[in-house]
């Protein structure tokens, strides 16, 4: 499936979440099995303010993201890189982030959080809007797998 100018890589978004650690060890087999490369992005925004006036001056928030990315691969893949693993973060909203990384790539894998039963069925608003804005396959991958 690698035509024009798509690239042979397999984009995977990381917020720290269960369901995307376990969506980093679900790409990273594929990317095993198809020979791709990995790559890891992490969206991150200063927290909202809602009007009030909030002192950020000490918070380091895109470090706090390369903390969190380096974390969850490191968890998702236990120091088993059978693949070139590579990581981004980037400062934006996740769903624009993810669909931009995985413009040219074959393949976007997202965690879903599901909470309770019956919302548990539904797709999260990341996840929604990645399925159906992306300009490669993307594939949701629920739970701890």
């Amino acid at each position: 499936m690698n035509t024009g100018d798509q690239r042979h890589e397999i984009v995977v978004g990381a917020d720290g979440s269960e369901p995307s650690i376990a969506a980093i060890r679900w790409a990273a087999r594929q990317a095993q099995l198809t020979g791709a490369e990995l790559h890891v992005v992490h969206a991150w925004r200063r927290p909202y303010d809602y009007g009030m006036p909030v002192d950020y001056s000490g918070a380091d928030f895109e470090t706090q993201a390369r903390d969190c990315v380096k974390g969850a691969i490191a968890k998702a893949l236990d120091d088993d890189r059978r693949v070139p693993v590579s990581s981004e973060v980037v400062q934006g909203p996740a769903a624009a982030v993810l669909i931009e990384a995985a413009r040219h790539a074959e393949l976007l894998v997202i965690g879903s959080r599901g909470h309770g039963a019956f919302a548990g069925m539904l797709l999260g608003s990341v996840s929604q809007h990645c399925v159906q804005h992306a300009h490669c396959p993307v594939l949701v991958v629920r739970g701890s797998g």
